[in-house]
């Protein structure tokens, strides 16, 4: 039998990984290390910039959100039986939860402290997954 990386029709797959994973981990980083800071360092009234993290954080979150499930479907449609013990799957399913999170959270109140920490540990569970293989390459 052919393994994962030798099927041709996987291409696609490939690339909605790269895709995906670029998209989500790229612009969560960039939302709270890059965009966020530069507006405050630009001088922007404090409450303009409280209305536009209100609004680009649930966003990139819910973004996010739609990228790690069409990753998790990729990785449980490569890896069948071996998905709960695969380090990726395990980042992919921590980085859920933590989006689940951040809009449980903001739906409690809980908009500051701890619905950024759910935010950061998306980040990080992202910053972890690009550091392992694609799930085709075995």
């Amino acid at each position: 039998m052919s393994t994962p990386a030798a099927m041709p029709g996987l291409r696609g797959g490939r690339i909605a990984w790269q895709l995906s994973q670029t998209l989500w981990v790229g612009g969560a980083w960039v939302l709270h290390f890059v965009l966020m800071p530069a507006l405050q360092q630009y001088g922007l009234a404090p409450r303009l910039q409280q209305d536009l993290a209100e609004y680009l954080y649930p966003l990139m979150t819910g973004f996010a959100a739609v990228c790690i499930a069409l990753q998790l479907a990729l990785v449980a449609w490569l890896l069948r039986r071996r998905f709960w013990s695969d380090l990726r799957a395990q980042l992919l399913l921590l980085a859920a939860v933590a989006c689940a999170a951040f809009f449980v959270l903001r739906g409690l109140g809980e908009v500051d402290y701890l619905s950024g920490l759910a935010y950061l540990v998306m980040a990080f569970a992202g910053l972890v997954l690009l550091l392992q293989r694609r799930p085709d390459e075995e």
